[in-house]
């Protein structure tokens, strides 16, 4: 099977999880992803709230949102990327793992506070919230990532 690049691999499966699983022909991986996130999709009426909090209509957004089946999704989806992340690596990369996690951890966190959670008093809904909580998230894993290598390099 071809190698596609770590980049390449990201990008699928910020499409959708598992693309890039199926791409490295790990098919029973790529397709437990796939319908993982279609079932977690379609109990959580995701699609909906992407679509009118793109039409900025957030309060419906929040409406159609079943929160108990959304909270599953951004673990499945970091850990997906991760795992192709981390299939398309040449060699074993310390530490990769982390900005992933940290991300999935304050995707979560923003959907639980998006009910409340204002920017400039604009409530952002369900999708934007977490998608600007994974700013944070992204950065102190990468950070931990560095202190980690920074450390463990002294102490060779």
């Amino acid at each position: 099977m071809k190698r596609i690049t770590r980049l390449e691999a990201v990008l699928w499966n910020i499409a959708l999880p598992g693309f890039s699983q199926l791409l490295y022909g790990r098919f029973l991986k790529g397709l437990l992803f796939v319908v993982l996130e279609f079932i977690i999709n379609f109990f959580s009426n995701f699609n909906l709230a992407i679509m009118y909090s793109f039409q900025w209509e957030i309060q419906k957004a929040f409406e159609v949102t079943n929160f108990q089946w959304l909270m599953f999704y951004p673990c499945l989806y970091m850990f997906a990327m991760w795992d192709a992340y981390k299939a398309a690596s040449q060699k074993e990369e310390k530490f990769s793992y982390l900005p992933f996690v940290f991300s999935a951890y304050f995707v979560t966190v923003g959907l639980m506070y998006s009910p409340k959670f204002e920017l400039f008093g604009v409530l952002l809904g369900p999708v934007f919230t977490p998608m600007m909580f994974l700013i944070p998230g992204i950065s102190i894993g990468f950070l931990i990532k560095f202190l980690l290598l920074k450390h463990d390099k002294q102490k060779q």
